[in-house]
């Protein structure tokens, strides 16, 4: 029994792992697009809710 708890928590841990890797490299590849492709100035911009708000609000027409 002891076994099986060890195997699912060694599962449960790759599995947060992955996703704690995936939204890194989501925001990294928003912060390299961001520099590039939009403003250039501040990288770290595109991670802030009044960014996330006005882009939301461009595309429902809010």
């Amino acid at each position: 029994m002891n076994s099986g708890w060890k195997y699912v928590l060694k599962q449960l841990t790759l599995i947060l792992l992955m996703a704690v890797l995936c939204l890194l490299c989501f925001a990294v590849g928003l912060m390299i697009g961001y520099s590039f492709m939009g403003d250039g100035e501040n990288p770290l911009s595109i991670l802030s809710p009044d960014k996330w708000q006005s882009l939301i609000s461009k595309f429902t027409g809010k």
